[in-house]
């Protein structure tokens, strides 16, 4: 009896330990043969199919209108185990759609594969094609890809996906790389269910963005321009409407674009303002209690500072002139003048209050900070030069905030790029009777000259026309950058408008360049969105 129990034990024991080696073999030595073989069969079923979230943007009616989405595509694909005759297929194959015949044979002929894929994002013609073949082994399945219908809009918000060298797809750029994780979604697996990613909702209005892509490529053409940049932003939420660079690319086809035309340059690339910056130079004068708007001085057309003489870019002596007609007539000795009133640490301390030099934290990928290394050193030389924009850097994204600033009576916002975000204040940076008084003083400067005046409207605006620097040489070239900012209309700023052009033709002042298209947007936005007048009709 007791061998007939050892036996039984003996029995059980070695199917235990049989048992124990089959898994041992599969999960370890036949592993990554049986890992391969799912995912094969995975990929052909288009089982566990996680779908990306869907990016939308807005209109002025707070519609939300898709930008990135999701869209279905046939994919030609064969399972090279089915097919019986390889050589023939591939031949076939290739002479229908146009694939290389030898790289279809080593395809065809793989051992033990289950999947290779053929033609991604299909045409109907090709699908057409492979269904008239009818041959064992190949197959049409649709899958989800990324669509973006609006082709080149917003490509630096939007960025794109694409595969990493794993195989998985990743964000790039713009809100794809910023949100990647909250987009994605999870991926399910055999016991498991996939969750798809959540939806994401921009700021962006969709038409004031078509509109401002088309007045920007508008302007680098006429001027044959290297490139350019226009943001709109609402003043008193920080909510960016518009982000618009050129050049830009097409998401669909993002391959083909050149490396350099992902770059966001409104958020990843600094560049010195010129005299655009001299709002942010009175402003600290008139709030510091410097100046006032009717502070004088005498203009002899130059000033010298350590051995090095700047000049008024019309180079003229304009005489006794106020505060107020330094920014009109965008006077350089007149804007040093208020610099040394204020003082160098105050004036400083001002730049920095106003976001010049530090991120501004908007929720796009790569943002840069501009430099005031210049500042650091203080030599009167370079805190004359800051004064009207030289010698010191921003990013556009981060000049149109400051100057949103001075539009919300003096408070500094961060900026927003979705519409879940709540408007956040950054800090007080002017007072309100300052920010008026500069409000004013940039509406006459406009009526003053002209050419961004609208009738009925109140339009507060600035000029600048800044040299490049000569990074292999030293000093500057003579290449420009213009650039306009304003906000409209001044008594209840509705938005507030950046235009930068990068080294357009013949190195035009930007009065020629870049005010007119500020005019031609500022009309725009005031009719699409609506905005009563606030001056009589004649004005």
């Amino acid at each position: 009896m007791k061998a007939k129990f050892w036996i039984i034990r003996l029995l059980f024991m070695g199917a235990f330990c049989l048992f124990i080696f089959n898994i041992y073999t599969i999960q370890v030595q036949e592993g990554a043969y049986y890992t391969e073989r799912a995912q094969a069969q995975q990929s052909a079923s288009g089982a566990y199919e996680v779908k990306r979230g869907t990016i939308y943007v807005t209109d002025k009616n707070n519609n939300e209108i898709p930008a990135v989405l999701n869209k279905e595509y046939p994919i030609i694909f064969a399972v090279p185990d089915d097919i019986e005759n390889p050589f023939e297929t591939a031949m076939r194959v290739s002479e229908k759609l146009g694939l290389d015949e030898d790289d279809l044979r080593k395809k065809f002929t793989k051992e033990g594969d289950k999947y290779e894929l053929l033609v991604e994002r299909a045409t109907q013609e090709q699908v057409d094609l492979i269904r008239e073949l009818d041959i064992e082994g190949l197959h049409v399945r649709y899958e989800t890809f990324r669509f973006y219908p609006f082709g080149n809009m917003g490509s630096h918000v939007f960025g794109f996906i694409a595969p990493t060298e794993t195989g998985t797809i990743e964000g790039r750029y713009g809100i794809e790389l910023m949100q990647d994780d909250v987009l994605r979604g999870e991926e399910g697996g055999i016991f498991t269910s996939s969750q798809n990613g959540e939806d994401i909702y921009l700021t962006i209005d969709r038409t004031v963005q078509i509109q401002a892509e088309k007045v920007l490529e508008s302007l680098v053409n006429a001027w044959n321009a290297d490139g350019g940049s226009i943001i709109v932003q609402e003043p008193a939420t920080g909510k960016i409407r518009t982000l618009a660079n050129t050049p830009g690319f097409d998401p669909n086809a993002y391959y083909e674009a050149d490396l350099k035309d992902y770059l966001n340059t409104s958020i990843e690339a600094v560049y010195e303002p010129g005299s655009v910056f001299k709002l942010i130079t009175m402003s600290a004068a008139l709030d510091s209690g410097a100046v006032t708007p009717q502070t004088t001085y005498n203009d002899v057309g130059f000033v010298t500072l350590n051995s090095r003489t700047i000049r008024n870019w019309d180079l003229k002596a304009h005489g006794v002139q106020t505060m107020q007609e330094v920014l009109e007539k965008s006077l350089n000795t007149g804007t040093i003048f208020a610099e040394q009133k204020t003082g160098h640490d105050t004036f400083y301390e001002y730049v920095k209050k106003f976001g010049i030099g530090e991120e501004t934290g908007i929720a796009l990928p790569g943002e840069v900070k501009g430099s005031l290394y210049n500042l650091e050193h203080g030599r009167d030389i370079h805190y004359a030069t800051a004064s009207f924009g030289q010698g010191i850097s921003t990013t556009p994204i981060a000049m149109i905030n400051a100057v949103s600033a001075i539009a919300n009576g003096g408070v500094l916002m961060r900026p927003l790029i979705r519409q879940d975000e709540e408007p956040e204040v950054i800090r007080r940076v002017i007072d309100v009777d300052t920010a008026h008084t500069m409000r004013d003083i940039m509406v006459s400067a406009v009526d003053e000259n002209v050419i961004a005046h609208i009738a009925s409207y109140s339009v507060a605006g600035k000029t600048g026309t800044a040299f490049i620097p000569d990074f292999k040489n030293g000093g500057y070239s003579d290449n420009v950058i213009n650039t306009f900012v304003g906000f409209a209309p001044a008594s209840d700023p509705q938005f507030s408008i950046l235009i930068k052009l990068v080294n357009p033709q013949n190195a035009p002042l930007a009065g020629q360049t870049v005010v007119p298209a500020f005019r031609e947007l500022t009309q725009f936005l005031l009719n699409y969105y609506e905005v009563a007048p606030d001056r009589d009709i004649e004005s």
